[in-house]
């Protein structure tokens, strides 16, 4: 997992470098939540692109986070998707609160 926050925007990028199970999936949690609270962002972006495979405990960290960034008074959203991660996204439902957006030249 790689992170960037850019202080001026309030904005915190978050890429996920590995594949998500249950097993990694609470690594990740740790490591997001102390990104989020050490810097309170205005915004959240998950990046994907490096994601190739993702099971129901990437859906449960994504939520999570979400709950927590909106807590907080930050918005979430997600970029980069592969399609097999958007295919699970698609079927849990996360597209109906988080928006997808195109960011590849900004999310390194």
């Amino acid at each position: 997992m790689e992170s960037s926050y850019n202080e001026k925007d309030k904005l915190l990028q978050i890429k996920i470098t590995e594949e998500i199970d249950e097993y990694s999936a609470q690594k990740i949690r740790r490591r997001i939540d102390y990104e989020i609270e050490r810097y309170i962002p205005k915004k959240v972006i998950f990046d994907f692109d490096c994601v190739t495979f993702m099971d129901s405990a990437g859906i449960g960290l994504i939520i999570g986070r979400y709950k927590i960034a909106n807590m907080l008074g930050a918005k979430v959203e997600i970029t980069n998707l592969t399609h097999s991660v958007k295919k699970i996204f698609e079927m849990s439902g996360i597209l109906k609160l988080i928006p997808v957006v195109n960011l590849e030249q900004k999310v390194s």
